[in-house]
């Protein structure tokens, strides 16, 4: 019998890394610094190194606290509007919401990144910033939008809690907007021990607006100079991720090797869709994420093979209670509707990568 292959399973990494892991545990448990400290600083300078920019690096509670941080930073609130992705993970538009905005819905190109053709039929007086997502760890393409944003006068905020390691004409996802983004949640490519994330500027008066925003509005202690909130990250996941990035360039490797084999096996099965652009430098290979019509099927037959996919999205953002629009978004629906994530981590094997081939393969042997 087959041993199940799951999607992803965070308890496989390997006794090198474990054994570091608890390393540093050991070491800030003596320390007795839970809050702030060296490691906080020393995971900001080393982000900066990595993604080889002047840019300001400001860890934060969570990759959704970042978003909320940003559009508070720039003073977006009640009466503005804040063109966003339709197919997304729900906290774009959430933030925008929580800070009295208004979310104005984009559809997407067939990758599933924000259609930039459409963004003159929604931009108004109202629209103070655009939020594009380098959704599945795909960048969207930031010189046009930038150029775009500019003429416009409106600020971009870069989610980015999918893209950390892409890369667009020398410059890393994250530095090309007013504000970045990053969510280091443990799924992620670049993941904590729990919930952690980061903002990045290049502006230093933003930079010193939202370390206060971050800490309740502090930029010493004692001294509250505007409302601010607890956002910030907890030391033990900075301690974590500092260990965590060394591994982080093989792992990139590891994951690119195998959507690779992806690719190679792959091409021309069934009605299968593949991210072809997934090798490139702009894609940081978070999800390899096939389009088929027979998607729900698919699914299932993997499932009954002890194969784990997941969906990301099922639900366009503009189709949930909150943000309901009676507004048609075509492409967004589509992928909806087709999109299926294949297991894609650096704890596969290239054996069960090529299983997992296999049963796809026989899938479409099956129902051709």
């Amino acid at each position: 019998m087959n041993v199940p292959i799951p999607f992803l399973d965070l308890s496989l990494f390997d006794q090198d890394l474990k054994t570091a892991l608890e390393r540093k545990f050991s070491e800030m448990l003596s320390k007795g610094i839970f809050s702030g400290g060296e490691e906080v600083e020393l995971l900001a300078l080393r982000i900066a190194d990595f993604l080889d920019t002047k840019c300001t690096i400001i860890p934060c509670s969570n990759g959704t606290d970042a978003l909320e941080i940003a559009l508070r930073a720039l003073e977006i609130s009640i009466g503005d509007e804040v063109i966003v992705p339709a197919l997304t993970w729900v906290s774009t538009a959430e933030v925008v919401k929580l800070v009295g905005a208004k979310p104005v819905f984009i559809d997407t190109d067939r990758s599933g990144l924000m259609d930039l053709d459409l963004l003159d039929q929604l931009a108004t007086q109202k629209t103070k910033a655009i939020i594009p997502v380098h959704l599945y760890g795909k960048m969207v393409d930031m010189k046009k939008l930038t150029s775009w944003a500019k003429n416009k006068g409106i600020k971009i905020i870069e989610d980015n809690a999918q893209g950390f390691g892409a890369h667009q004409n020398g410059k890393s996802a994250g530095v090309w907007g007013d504000i970045g983004c990053f969510s280091f949640y443990p799924s992620k490519n670049f993941g904590a021990l729990g919930e952690a994330g980061a903002v990045t500027t290049s502006d230093k008066n933003l930079a010193k607006k939202i370390q206060m925003l971050i800490n309740h509005g502090q930029p010493i202690r004692d001294r509250h100079e505007m409302v601010g909130r607890n956002a910030r990250m907890d030391s033990i996941q900075a301690g974590f991720l500092n260990v965590k990035l060394d591994y982080f360039k093989n792992w990139q490797e590891k994951r690119k090797n195998l959507a690779a084999l992806y690719l190679d096996h792959l091409s021309g099965t069934g009605d299968l869709i593949l991210p072809d652009t997934i090798l490139n430098s702009d894609h940081n290979a978070h999800l390899f994420v096939i389009q088929t019509t027979l998607r729900n099927e698919l699914k299932q037959f993997l499932q009954e093979k002890g194969i784990g996919t997941s969906i990301h999205y099922p639900t366009i953002i503009p189709k949930m209670i909150p943000y309901l629009e009676e507004v048609e978004f075509s492409i967004a629906e589509k992928i909806t509707a087709s999109a299926l994530s294949l297991p894609l981590n650096p704890f596969l094997t290239e054996k069960e990568v090529m299983r997992i081939i296999f049963e796809v393969k026989l899938f479409y042997g099956k129902t051709s």
